[in-house]
Parts: structure tokens; sequence; C-alpha cells
């Protein structure tokens, strides 16, 4: 998130797709319903199904889902021919005015460069770079020049008109036209609109483009970096954004550092050289990649051996995703997997292939707090244990009110939780087992083994004497970063890192967290101190990375002479001599307005907003392609699905063709108020199981008519991969929805059921394609195709 749930009381309007905060975060809705009450908000909600989000809703979009990118740039469209877009913050802090390759193209779907690799698009990226005189990029202040980002802009969004993103997302036109005019509003400098988004977002096979379509929106009206704007993904969980940070993906360190590439860093200067850019804050990524191998491997990383940077593991260009580790799973290629805290027998794509792949392994470890559909898939029905080799360990872990450590809410909000109760019986914080297991493998290495210097040089000194727990507090200020020789003073800020191996940090941007406050004489993420004056940046409550910024790239929040955009919410004023500010400041308060107005986007080496981007896979610019299963032609190109999509291999992968009249409705899956996630504990709760008892499937009254389908009655849920029996729900919580002239049902199932607990019920995911995002392989499990009958 850019900015917070508190700051949500500052918003005009919100644009809520692809998530359902009235059920799922509630604490947002807190905030939205103080903007609706003290600042006359108004609230779209873009979603296939009536939910109790729609229930508050000024304007409730019904859309087909896997059509999120037209919906978007329809409202581009809708701004720049009406001249409604923010035409001062355009031009000023994004890159609108910058000049691209004349050589750069599109045609029927794909960008110049595109090029066929093993049956799927791969781009060269030349014509998508800027043009230069030298170093320096050419530009066109006025807009003007057909090659400067804002006219490309302009000319690809121009196809998607009311009419066209009407037929492709089957809102009807009067409805688009009201949600065009109402979020283009926010356009107006002194206004601001915020879009929330969760995984109805991410999970398409163009899941990252979507989330590029909504920042190029909010830049467009100049909605970034200011009170009630941004872009603000609401987390699954209190702490995704905790794990996100400290690298539980395959391609990162902590951080957002890169992972080492086996074949182009040979070494950490080839490291250095190539991931280094020569502009904005990442120029400084030498001494958060130094300072980090220090954690790693403290008196044994020195200058003379690369920090260690020999010892950390490398990427080797294969898929190490969720769905590529179980590719390799199936294929017999993995003997040993930790299933720590997660259920993807019920959670992954075409789960029932991924149980089935947990019978290779040679053993597989859970750590969870009940025995979850993973740790039991050697008994699931159908399955005869005595057929499955693999040794299975169960290892009994805390909750998390039985444990004490920081949790990072989904704006970036680190606090301290204190432990609660102790666990029962024989379980176990997270922190514990693995301080064991760690310490068990290097008793092992100690004793020789093919590669034992990352293991037995590793720093893991966090023993705390007379008592059995890990001393987390030494752990937390190991990530906040210190310097050598003072284990026991966090830094203040990651100004103060360097790549002399003089000091150690595990991950860059919590540095200051664990440092005290003076006034308070407690770590930063322990304070808990209110305010009842200001903007509520509650800048004494916990800590927000980075250096307690509640609203990153807030520079944008004054125009090029200091002046906020809006003065009754000034985040930032310059008075003539000096800032007055209402949070941390992400640029030099000793600079003048203009100085520190040239690149308010420290993070981009050329330090504006991108509307157009070189990074991802797929494009510079978001393109809307049906979903690899789709009822709908694509009408806005030639090219009907994602060109760059990740397709697995083998039957889990499979998927029905365009216009198979075997499986012509839609389907999505949500998340149910009773459940949490994969339902792994409120399906051991006996008031949740007894609320929340049965699994089922949304249809629309006319369907049920159709198919002779009562309330309640068992139905069959079918897809060219799978298919699972469920209960019927006949609620006007789903329709139809008219999609070029014809009429397309939609259907929904909540994904938190499966075979352990008390309540259990069919599996959602069984049905869902092994296909992914060409960007980040997520999969495509909210836009799929299935027919239904009864059973």
């Amino acid at each position: 998130m850019t900015n917070h749930f508190i700051d949500y009381q500052h918003t005009d309007v919100f644009l809520m797709i692809g998530s359902n905060s009235a059920e799922n975060h509630p604490q947002s809705m807190r905030w939205i319903g103080k903007a609706k009450r003290n600042r006359g908000a108004k609230m779209i909600v873009a979603d296939p199904r009536l939910t109790k989000s729609t229930v508050y809703a000024d304007i409730f979009a019904r859309h087909r889902p896997g059509t999120d990118i037209p919906f978007l740039l329809g409202i581009m469209k809708y701004a720049i021919e009406n001249n409604l877009y923010h035409k001062e913050y355009v031009a000023d802090f994004t890159n609108a005015s910058f000049l691209v390759n004349s050589e750069f193209g599109f045609t029927e779907g794909l960008f110049s460069g595109a090029q066929d690799k093993d049956g799927k698009v791969k781009y060269d990226k030349a014509t998508w770079q800027y043009q230069k005189d030298g170093e320096t990029v050419k530009k066109d202040p006025t807009l003007q020049h057909p090659n400067c980002v804002f006219q490309l802009l302009k000319k690809h969004v121009s196809r998607y008109d009311i009419k066209t993103v009407s037929s492709i997302t089957g809102v009807p036109e009067d409805v688009y036209r009201k949600v065009c005019e109402t979020y283009a509003a926010t356009g107006a400098p002194e206004k601001s609109g915020n879009i929330i988004y969760a995984m109805g977002i991410t999970q398409h096979t163009t899941g990252t483009q979507n989330v590029r379509a909504i920042a190029m929106l909010q830049l467009l009206l100049g909605n970034i970096g200011k009170p009630g704007g941004g872009v603000n993904a609401q987390r699954g969980e209190s702490n995704v954004q905790g794990s996100t940070d400290l690298a539980m993906l395959s391609h990162l360190l902590p951080g957002y550092l890169g992972v080492p590439n086996a074949t182009k860093h040979k070494n950490l200067q080839d490291y250095i050289e190539i991931e280094t850019p020569a502009a904005g804050y990442w120029t400084n990524k030498p001494n958060f990649m130094v300072s980090l191998l220090k954690a790693f491997y403290g008196e044994y990383a020195t200058n003379e051996n690369d920090f260690g940077f020999d010892w950390l593991p490398k990427v080797d260009g294969k898929n190490r995703t969720h769905m590529g580790i179980f590719q390799e799973m199936m294929e017999g290629n993995v003997k040993g997997f930790f299933a720590w805290g997660q259920n993807p027998a019920v959670g992954g794509p075409g789960a029932n292939y991924e149980r089935k792949a947990m019978e290779k392994l040679d053993w597989l470890v859970t750590v969870d707090l009940f025995e979850t559909e993973t740790a039991a898939f050697w008994h699931a029905p159908g399955v005869k244990p005595e057929d499955v080799q693999t040794e299975c360990f169960l290892l009994p872990a805390a909750f998390s009110y039985e444990k004490q450590g920081t949790v990072t809410n989904s704006g970036r909000w680190i606090q301290w939780r204190y432990q609660a109760v102790n666990p029962p019986g024989e379980a176990k914080s997270d922190l514990w087992i693995a301080d064991e297991l760690f310490k068990a493998v290097k008793k092992e290495y100690q004793n020789g083994g093919k590669f034992p210097e990352p293991i037995v040089n590793m720093l893991w000194d966090y023993d705390k004497p007379g008592h059995e727990e890990p001393d987390i507090e030494k752990i937390a200020v190991e990530i906040n970063g210190y310097e050598v020789g003072k284990e026991d003073t966090a830094l203040a800020s990651f100004g103060q890192l360097k790549d002399d191996g003089s000091t150690v940090c595990g991950m860059w941007i919590y540095t200051g967290y664990m440092a005290i406050d003076k006034d308070m004489n407690m770590p930063n993420c322990k304070r808990r101190s209110l305010e009842d004056s200001g903007l509520g940046s509650f800048l004494k409550y916990s800590f927000s990375w980075p250096l307690n910024r509640r609203i990153i790239y807030n520079r944008c929040a004054a125009d090029m002479d200091g002046n906020p955009w809006d003065p009754q919410r000034a985040l930032f004023k310059w008075d003539g001599n000096k800032w007055i500010s209402n949070d941390v400041p992400d640029f030099s308060k000793t600079k003048t307005p203009q100085e520190s107005g040239a690149f308010p986007f420290i993070m981009l080496p050329e330090g504006h907003g991108r509307l157009f981007a070189s990074g991802p896979v797929d494009g510079p610019f978001p393109e809307h392609y049906e979903p690899m299963e789709s009822p709908a032609q694509n009408i806005i190109s030639k090219q009907q699905n994602a060109p760059c999509a990740n397709v697995f291999k083998g039957d889990w992968a499979k998927v029905a063709k365009l216009g198979d009249s075997n499986y012509p409705i839609v389907a999505t899956t949500h998340r149910s108020i009773e459940h949490y996630q994969s339902g792994a504990v409120t399906r051991n709760c006996p008031t949740l199981a007894e609320i929340g008892p049965y699994m089922y499937v949304s249809i629309s009254e006319g369907l049920a008519q159709e198919k002779g389908i009562q309330p309640g009655d068992d139905v069959w849920v079918e897809t060219v991969r799978a298919k699972i029996k469920c209960k019927a729900s006949v609620l006007p919580v789903v329709k139809p929805v008219m999609i070029n002239g014809k009429k397309v049902e939609i259907v929904g199932m909540p994904w938190c059921f499966g075979y352990q607990g008390i309540a259990t019920g069919a599996i959602a995911n069984d049905l869902v394609p092994a296909v992914g995002d060409g960007n980040t392989s997520i999969q495509e499990s909210k836009a799929f195709l299935v027919n239904i009958t009864k059973a």
C-alpha cells in the first residue's frame, strides 16, 4: 500500500475492485465509513458478486471476471478525452513527457519486439526504451510529440470507449459512464481518489498488468503520494506484508533485493554492477546487499571472500514459484517439502494434482496448528495410505496469540505483538522450530558434507540463557541493522548502512523499527501513542517502513512551489523558508520545492512515475486479453489470451477451448466471512464451523430455473480438469451479464473448504487450471469455465 487504513478518512472517491473489504478487511471499512460520513465520500465497487461491500456502494458495477483492464483503461480514456486528468501532476511528476524509441509500436494485441519462443511470446524490449541525447532522456514538456509517453498512452487507450468496455465487461453503459464520471472527477487537484484491490485483481494471467493499470490511473489523476489517494492492496492476513518484505517469494532476498543469478552474477562485483542503477535511491543497493551478507555470515563475511556471496543460493532460470515447484514435484525432482503455515492441498491451483504430486515425495514436513489437508494428503478421500511411500511429519505450531514478535499490516505498519498465552501441549513457536532445526542441521554439517560453508558459517547465536525460546529481540535488532561491535544498538536509518562490512542489516527497509524512541524509551515498533490533531498519521504509533513514512512518494502531495493540492489536507507545505510536515518526507527537507519536486519518485532511476514501463515481460502498457478459459472472443484485438502467460505441463494445465459448449459458465472463487484462508484454523473452531458448515456454489435464479435446481440441492461443478459436488446457493448474489450481445452466466465458490476439520466440503481449487501470470506465475483462479448440473 502507498497509504494506510487511517488515511482512508481523507478520500473523496473510493474505487474498490477485486476486493470485498466489508467482509475481509473490516478495519478499512471503518475508515471508509468515516470518509462517507464526514466528507460525503462516494464509493464505487466493481465486483462480479453482490457482496456486503456493494451494500455500501454508491455505484455497483457488476463486471465479468477477467475484464479489469478494459474497465480501468476506459476510465483513463474518459479522463483524457474530457480533460479531467491532473495536468500539472502528470507533466511534472510522471514520465508523460519522455520520448520513446520511434520504432516502438503496437499491432493487434502485440507490442513491437514480439518473438515466438516455445509456443509463447517473448519480447525483445529494444524499442521500449527512452530516446536519449547522451545520457539525458529526451522530453517534450508540451506533451504533443507523437512519441512522448502521454501521446502513446492516449492512442493506446483510445480503443476503450464506453460502448466497447461495456461489451467486454458486461457493465451496462449507463452504469459505466457514471463510474467514469465519478472517478475521473478525482483528477481535480483538490480531490483524492483511492483504489482498493485484493486477490480479485492479482489472480489472473494478466494480474501484474491489472495492478499496473491501477497505478497508471492513479498517476494520471494525480492520486499517488497524497492524503486520501494511493494504490492500496488489502492483504489476506495480518502479516502477509511482513512475509513478503522478508522474501517469501522465490526471486527475492529480504528488502526486495533480487536473488543472484547463476549465469549473470559470477561474483559480488558482477551483481553490484549489473543490478545497481545509475540514479535513484537504489544506487545504495551495495550498502544494503553487503549489510545483508554480514547478517547472514557475520565474521565469516569479509571483503576477501566477497562477504560470502558465493554461499548464497542462485536462481537458475527455472520457474521456482509455487506452480513451478509442484511441476517439478510431479516429475519426481523434489524429494522433500516443508509446508510451513500453508495448505497447498486446498489453496493451490489444480489442488487435486498437487495432492497427487506429494505422493512422489520422500518426505513431507507440515508445520501447523491442526492436521491440515496437506498434512493429511495421504489419507484424503480416495487415497489408499498403504500406497503412499512419503514419510510424513506434523510439527504442532503456536497460534499468533501464543508467541511474540512483529506483524506488518497492509499499510506497512510494523507492530510488536506480545504473547498472550502459552501454546497447548507440544506446540512450539515457529521461531523455536526454525532455531532447533537449523542447529541440528549445522551439527550434521560440522562432520562434513558436499558444501558445508553456507551452513557452518551462518551467523546463528540466538540462545537466551535461562529461556527455552530464542532471543527474539536480538533477531529483531539484526533485521533492523547495527554497527559491527555495537550489536545492542539498533540503527535509526538505512542511510547509515555501508558496503565495507562495518554494518549488519537483515532487511534494510525495516531499519529504524527497533531503534529506541528516546521520548518514550522503547523500540519504535512497540510505541502506542495516539494523537488528537493533524491528519491521523500517528507517527508515534508503531513504525511504518520506510523510515516511519506513512504515505510513500509523498513529495507529490504538494505542487512544484510546495503548496499542498488541498490546504485542508496538507501533508507538506513550503512556507517560503522551510517545510511544514505531517509525515516523514521522502525528500530532503533542506531542498527547495523545485529541487525536491524534480525527482519525486525517488526509487526509480528517472525519478518520475511510470505511465510507460519497460519492466513487465508482457508490455509497457496494460492490454486486455481474455482469461485462458473464456466464453468470449477478444473484440479489442486478434490476440485472444495473454501472450506471455505461464502455462504448465500436464492435465492440471488443460484448458477448455473457446466455444466449448460443455463449459459455458464463468466461475470465480472468493472468501467466506465465517472461514479464513483455506479454513485450516476456522474449520476446526466449533462455533465458526456451525455457522459456516457447507461448501456451496452461488448460482443465479435464472440458471437454477434452467437446470431444475432448488436452493440447497447438491450439484456437480465440472471443468475440463475435474469436478466437485457441493450445495447450490440460489440468490441474486450472482447474475448473468451481457457480453458482446450474449448472455453469460457467472457463478462463485468459496475456496476455504477441504476434507479435514469439523466443517468439511469439496475443494474449489481442484477446478482451477495451472496457468499463471507471465511475470509472477500467480494462478488464474478468478476466471475459468465450468458447467453445473443437478447431482
